[in-house]
């Protein structure tokens, strides 16, 4: 299940109706109907580049799904923040952690997927 977290500057006037928005386009992202999880964080001091303008930093992550496919995450993910809040693309960060850097029952999620 993808988790998606978003940490931006800009506020939305309606967080419920945004975060499903979110979900609604993460879930395509990623090819998947539901089982997405998604929050949104207003932060008025996140700073990009040395100026508040609008900019996010979105920390998603998805078991299993492999690294080499965030370009296509982060194309369509970017592409949604530009249109619903105003962001451009240059203005942000996408991390995905990698199952090697998540742990659980003392290891790695690359040792518990295998």
């Amino acid at each position: 299940m993808p988790i998606v977290e978003l940490n931006t500057n800009v506020k939305v006037d309606d967080v419920k109706a945004f975060t499903v928005s979110m979900n609604k386009a993460s879930a395509a992202a990623f090819g998947m109907d539901g089982y997405v999880t998604c929050s949104y964080h207003y932060d008025e001091s996140l700073i990009f580049a040395g100026t508040h303008a609008p900019a996010f930093v979105m920390r998603v992550t998805t078991l299993g799904n492999g690294t080499d496919k965030n370009e296509g995450f982060a194309k369509s993910l970017f592409g949604f923040l530009e249109k619903e809040l105003g962001v451009p693309e240059n203005r942000g960060i996408f991390n995905d952690p990698g199952t090697v850097n998540l742990a659980h029952k003392s290891t790695t999620f690359a040792v518990l997927l295998k």
